[in-house]
């Protein structure tokens, strides 16, 4: 009998994570369809003044270069945002060599050990010495300012 429950039990978990990995692509394609009013929308609803990770959806942040001075030069990235997954895309509005829509970034949302908020691939890149910017490590999300880091 404790075995059957076992079994039951597994097989009820692994149904449970192949929903939600469905339901995490059909939201990431949903919302990638989303209109300059939805973004609005979303905005005035969950707008992120702690620096905490926002609340599922899509977002429009500015690329911070840190190479330039921290500005962002007027480039814009589409950020989805799902439990702790996230996609950054690039928004072509600039002159970045890669186009329109192009995945620039995605991983797992993570803290790292200096406080700051990363992309990251491993668990092991919470305790990286270098992130962000040139560095070649993952790279650093600012969610209150609403900017993405690169080079």
């Amino acid at each position: 009998m404790i075995k059957a429950s076992f079994i039951l039990v597994t097989l009820l978990l692994i149904s449970c994570s192949s929903k939600t990995e469905e339901q995490r692509t059909e939201f990431i394609h949903s919302a990638e369809s989303m209109t300059v009013k939805d973004y609005i929308i979303l905005q005035r609803e969950s707008s992120d003044t702690t620096g905490t990770v926002p609340t599922d959806g899509k977002y429009i942040f500015n690329i911070a270069f840190a190479e330039w001075d921290r500005k962002s030069m007027g480039e814009k990235v589409t950020v989805i945002i799902w439990g702790d997954s996230i996609r950054v895309t690039y928004e072509g509005d600039g002159t970045l060599t890669a186009g329109k829509g192009e995945v620039l970034d995605e991983g797992v949302i993570m803290k790292h050990k200096t406080g700051n908020w990363i992309i990251a691939r491993e668990k092991e890149d919470v305790s990286l010495d270098e992130i962000g910017g040139c560095t070649g490590g993952p790279t650093i999300v600012d969610f209150k300012n609403k900017k993405y880091w690169m080079c």
